[in-house]
């Protein structure tokens, strides 16, 4: 497994997305024995970075995340576990109480990188920051971040944030490219800060682009394979791709292992 080395770490290149385990929006425990297999092959597999949030299936993924690691009788300390506070929750004491309902619910005594969902208009983040630099002195949270962020508000966190920012999380790939075009890929590359690809892989731009297929082709690999190996190539980029599919999940992880050429990666950074 390939790692991004940063603030004395090493993030896993490919980490593992859990959107839709449990649930949507809401939970839906008709889909835990789907979810927890999957997670189960994910750690077998050799994942150690899973990323969650209090939003995903109303906190039924972390449960569902919890329970699977809980299952596996693994070692808290091989695994690097994030989670997120949602916008409803930003002011101080919400921040708080929604860090402890989260550790709850994972069963853990640390969160390892908490993030900020997304942005609120009228969020006070003197605030936010304020209860999340507590929460990493109380030894409740390792590592903050923010997710969704645009440089401004990236820039204010920094300033706001005790120790350093560990990630920006957006949405990235081959088909967005929106942090690059905004500045907080550069930025973030900088200034020693992680941008965390989700949404890396976006299937219907992948199965039509003739260029991915023939890199593919020529690679004996999968255009989705060579759409993370883009990613995960670029200094400071790691990615959470999600996949019930053991096979997909495997995969994904062997992603990372592809050296693309200087000639390929110009020719996808031209897509």
């Amino acid at each position: 497994m390939n790692y991004e080395a940063i603030q004395n770490l090493s993030i896993p290149k490919i980490g593992f997305g859990t959107w839709s385990f449990g649930g949507q929006e809401n939970a839906d425990p008709s889909e835990d024995v789907r979810s927890l297999a999957a997670l189960r092959s994910a750690l077998e597999l050799g994942y150690t970075h899973f990323d969650t949030a209090e939003f995903y299936a109303a906190g039924h993924s972390e449960e569902l995340l919890g329970q699977a690691v809980r299952q596996m009788n693994l070692p808290r300390n091989s695994l690097f576990i994030t989670t997120k506070v949602s916008p409803e929750h930003l002011k101080g004491e919400d921040v708080l109480r929604s860090c402890e309902a989260s550790l709850r619910r994972l069963k853990m005594e640390t969160i390892d990188l908490y993030l900020i969902h997304w942005p609120k208009v009228g969020m006070l983040l003197a605030d936010t920051f304020r209860a999340l630099n507590q929460l990493v002195s109380t030894g409740k949270v390792r590592h903050l971040g923010v997710s969704n962020f645009n440089l401004k508000l990236l820039k204010q966190s920094q300033s706001l944030s005790e120790t350093p920012l560990l990630t920006n999380q957006v949405s990235y790939s081959l088909a967005d490219h929106t942090c690059r075009e905004n500045g907080v890929l550069a930025y973030c590359q900088a200034n020693d800060i992680l941008v965390t690809a989700y949404s890396p892989v976006k299937r219907r731009h992948i199965k039509s682009n003739q260029t991915l297929a023939a890199i593919a082709r020529a690679r004996n690999t999968t255009p989705q394979q060579i759409a993370l190996a883009w990613l995960v190539a670029q200094p400071r980029v790691i990615a959470i791709p999600m996949s019930f599919n053991p096979q997909h999940q495997a995969e994904n992880l062997a992603a990372a292992s592809i050296d693309l050429s200087s000639d390929e990666m110009q020719a996808l950074n031209k897509m």
